[in-house]
This record gives C-alpha cells, structure tokens and sequence, in this order.
C-alpha cells in the first residue's frame, strides 16, 4: 500500500508541475489556450492571473516531493499537501469545471487514503 500512495503522490506531483507550465510558460500561447479554452484577449488579459495560479500549484508539487524525500518521517507533510490539493481540487470543481473533481481531488484524495491507512 505504500508504494501505492507513493506512486500516486509522485503522478499528484507531477500533474501540479505540468498546472505550473501550462499556467506560467503556456497560458497565452496556442496549446496552453486550446488546454483551457481560451480566447486569446481572455488569455492575454489573465496572463498574471493565470501565471500566479500556477506558481500555487508549484508549491503544492514542491511540498509533495519534500514529503516524499523525508521519507517515514515526512507522513505529516504528505498528509498536509494532499489534503491542501483535495480541497482545491473540490473548490475548482465546484466553481470552474467537474473536470477537476478527476483530475486534481481523486488522485490526491486516493493517495491520501492510501497514506492514512499506511
């Protein structure tokens, strides 16, 4: 069970570096407006928006790697950033898309689980 919550928490991680590159780097660019359809005018007018959105995201990747490199002490820190994901993956869904329900909270709502009962 624990190599499972691990590989989840790494493909939570993961997911939240690629929110990152496609908020910061890729917002206002075709593949970034195609991601989230967007017009370009929306897209260039929430560019800072957009861009601090993801640094958010970056930090949430970054505390879920930093619980994973603690190792058996870092539970604590995986718990938290889980936990910080599945709530904004449930707020996303509820206010922007249900989309986010499967993308953002499942994942992390499992891996959390899959902690917990570790």
């Amino acid at each position: 069970m624990e190599m499972t919550a691990t590989v989840l928490i790494v493909i939570v991680a993961l997911l939240h570096i690629y929110f990152l590159v496609l908020e910061m780097f890729l917002w206002d660019k075709p593949f970034g407006r195609k991601t989230f359809g967007l017009t370009a005018e929306f897209a260039k007018e929430s560019k800072a928006l957009a861009a601090n959105q993801g640094l958010y995201n970056g930090f949430l990747a970054a505390g879920l790697i930093w619980g994973l490199l603690l190792g058996g002490i870092g539970t604590d820190v995986k718990i938290f950033f889980l936990s910080c994901v599945v709530i904004a993956g449930l707020y996303g869904g509820f206010t922007v898309g249900k989309k986010i329900l499967f993308i953002q909270a499942l994942p992390a709502a499992i891996a959390l689980v899959l902690v917990l009962l570790g």
